[in-house]
């Protein structure tokens, strides 16, 4: 859940209506995980765009030099292509709905502060979070482990 968001839930636990936010919770991760797959182009085009010394770099480099490749070429394109999707599967999962209702009970209880959260730009943001982590993981898995290595490229490139 978005930081500014603690603070509603704090109120709303107050008065038995968090589980408003638990509902929420639950829809922000469905919402990521329909838009993840806009990733897989953008990995095919960043890897056609690898040069030679792109590929030394990530020979040679630490443990995820091939995640922070993939990273530095990928986060700008990969927000642009999930920000639709995003926007699209708040609202198919309810999750707009009930952020609105959340906000509405919450802005109802007298001296609250003010609390504005964007969902959409979360939702990419911890999406593309949760992409690059678990690239992150699967590259080290390849990197020390040769059972990984599954593929004829990676047998290639990282030895048999």
């Amino acid at each position: 859940m978005p930081a500014q968001l603690d603070q509603v839930k704090n109120v709303l636990g107050k008065i038995g209506m968090d589980s408003m936010l638990t509902d929420l919770e639950t829809q922000l991760n469905r919402a990521a995980e329909i838009a993840t797959p806009k990733a897989k182009q953008l990995f095919i085009g960043a890897i056609n765009e690898m040069t030679l010394d792109d590929v030394m770099a990530i020979y040679n480099g630490p443990e995820d030099s091939a995640t922070q490749y993939f990273k530095s070429r990928m986060s700008g394109p990969l927000a642009v292509e999930m920000k639709p999707v995003v926007d699209e599967s708040l609202a198919d999962v309810g999750a707009a709905n009930s952020y609105e209702a959340a906000m509405e009970q919450y802005n109802s209880v007298p001296f609250v502060p003010k609390v504005d959260a964007d969902l959409s730009n979360y939702v990419v943001e911890k999406g593309m979070d949760g992409i690059f982590y678990y690239l992150a993981k699967e590259e080290a898995a390849i990197r020390q482990d040769p059972a990984k290595r599954t593929t004829d490229l990676l047998k290639r490139v990282f030895g048999k």
